[in-house]
């Protein structure tokens, strides 16, 4: 039996990964995608879509499937799943690690917040034009401003409770930063309410907003649950996984862990 990586996935960090280890011999890798984003895009190596049924669900497929290791590469703020892919990779005895590009220094005009709650507890003093940069989950915890103009930006149109002012940009990055500025002065946008998700595909809004000396409200990420091995980029992930996969032929000879 191959070796077999199982990466739970939706990032761009998860499809660089699925290309670099499908092109390795020997070696199966599959990706797995929640199914929220209608068109995820090319992925190498086997796909499979929908949810597990929680951690146990999860388990069961690791020991079912031959899993030889878990890498956790969804979204930052994929808290959910990043916690029952821990405890799952723990029940099942799989080695376990979660790829997490790093996140942004704060600037000096940033606000960080614990939740999409607590940003739009800032708003009423920061700004009534806001670029709402968050993605389309969590609207809700903004449709009670009824005085505050948004702007929307997302891959997929957002389900409601939405706010009742708001302008929907369909649109996937990466963007650029004159682009970005453009949008923020179309709008007349005096605040931007982002997460903390890294990476420079969405960094260039950061950048226009303080070249237009505009409020940043981030939310920070949440914590990792305890003991979890995190690796910031796809080159550690495969160094990681060169000490936890056998080498090729020793799983025919017998010993595979």
């Amino acid at each position: 039996m191959p070796a077999h990586v199982l990466i739970l996935g939706g990032t761009t960090e998860s499809r660089r990964l699925a290309t670099a280890l499908a092109a390795r011999p020997g070696l199966r890798v599959t990706t797995s995608l929640a199914g929220r984003v209608r068109r995820p895009g090319a992925v190498d190596g086997e796909v499979r879509v929908g949810g597990f049924g929680g951690a146990a669900g999860l388990a069961d497929w690791l020991r079912a499937h031959r899993v030889t290791a878990l890498v956790d590469a969804t979204h930052p703020f994929a808290e959910r799943i990043t916690a029952n892919a821990a405890e799952a990779a723990r029940a099942a005895g799989v080695p376990h690690a979660v790829l997490r590009r790093p996140g942004w220094n704060l600037d000096d005009d940033w606000f960080p917040v614990a939740s999409l709650e607590e940003a739009a507890r800032l708003l009423p003093r920061l700004g009534r034009r806001v670029f709402l940069s968050t993605g389309r989950l969590g609207l809700a915890a903004f449709a009670h401003l009824t005085d505050h103009q948004f702007v929307v930006r997302s891959v997929e149109p957002p389900e409601p409770p939405l706010p009742p002012q708001l302008e929907l940009v369909l649109a996937k990055g990466p963007f650029s930063l004159s682009g970005e500025v453009d949008l923020l002065r179309a709008h007349r946008v005096d605040v931007l309410v982002t997460k903390d998700s890294g990476g420079a595909a969405t960094a260039p809004k950061l950048a226009a907003a303080r070249s237009l000396s505009l409020p940043v409200v981030v939310v920070r990420r949440p914590e990792l649950p305890s003991g979890v091995r995190t690796l910031p980029d796809v080159k550690g992930v495969v160094e990681w996984l060169a000490g936890v996969i056998p080498p090729e032929g020793a799983c025919a000879a017998g010993t595979c862990p």
